[in-house]
């Protein structure tokens, strides 16, 4: 059950999200939260993240941007560490509150609080028209890397504060893709070197067979968003992806998940 849903989200989040530039850490990270502790789902889905990334530079890479790459890259850097070290902290923080509910012990963690409230509030940015079509002027494009990767590094979710930055920093389609991968990369690599300790630690002989095949099915999902993407309608999509967000961020910050 675990492989059928990690891989189908994965296969279909790498291949809708190819251009956009971000959902495949926002639609994976409660996949594999299903399954294990969130702090280590988002230490999974990091590994997923970065390799698909690196896989999307093979395909485009070519066209990145350099000087954007250095501008919103480096801060991006920085703030990821911040971010995946606030993430170790919390991961380690006792339950907030526990109850028993039909023979089941609920907890409320700090960690699961977090990531609950930051996957409620990018489903609000997907069903807004006014939140999910706001973008920044060049001038901020610092402050975009800082603010993009300390999201980044406490939990995953950073592509869509990364693309309101650089859909307006004049670049081209293959651009502002092979751009934004080169960013997602550098983010996900420096936040890895914070999580490799808890991963290690939490690590399952199962995790290595889940984890090769989600990333085997995000690779086959970026190949068939680079040929489908441009002629698919992504409203309907975006709604069932919110709802599904909306559903996983309650269930954390109640306990229930």
């Amino acid at each position: 059950m675990s492989y059928l849903v990690v891989c189908g989200v994965a296969l279909a989040a790498s291949a809708l999200t190819f251009f956009s530039g971000f959902g495949l850490g926002t639609l994976l990270l409660p996949a594999f939260a299903w399954f294990v502790p969130v702090e280590h789902a988002v230490a999974l889905t990091a590994v997923v993240h970065l390799l698909n990334g690196l896989f999307k530079l093979l395909l485009v890479g070519r066209h990145v941007n350099r000087t954007v790459l250095l501008r919103f890259g480096v801060p991006a850097i920085a703030a990821a560490v911040v971010g995946a070290w606030l993430l170790h902290l919390l991961g380690a923080a006792l339950p907030l509150m526990q109850r028993n509910v039909l023979g089941r012990t609920i907890e409320v963690t700090p960690v699961k609080l977090v990531i609950g409230t930051l996957l409620l509030a990018f489903a609000t940015l997907e069903v807004v028209p006014r939140l999910r079509d706001v973008s920044f002027p060049p001038r901020f494009m610092p402050l975009g890397g800082v603010v993009s990767g300390f999201l980044g590094g406490i939990s995953g979710m950073q592509g869509a504060f990364r693309s309101a930055f650089l859909v307006k920093a004049g670049l081209s389609k293959e651009a502002f893709v092979a751009t934004g991968a080169a960013i997602a990369c550098l983010v996900d690599l420096s936040r890895l070197t914070v999580y490799a300790a808890s991963l290690r630690a939490a690590w399952r002989p199962g995790d290595v067979g889940l984890l090769a095949a989600a990333v085997a099915a995000a690779f086959g999902g970026a190949v068939l968003g680079s040929y489908m993407l441009p002629r698919l309608t992504l409203v309907a999509v975006q709604r069932v992806v919110a709802a599904t967000l909306a559903a996983v961020a309650i269930g954390m910050m109640t306990g229930l998940l």
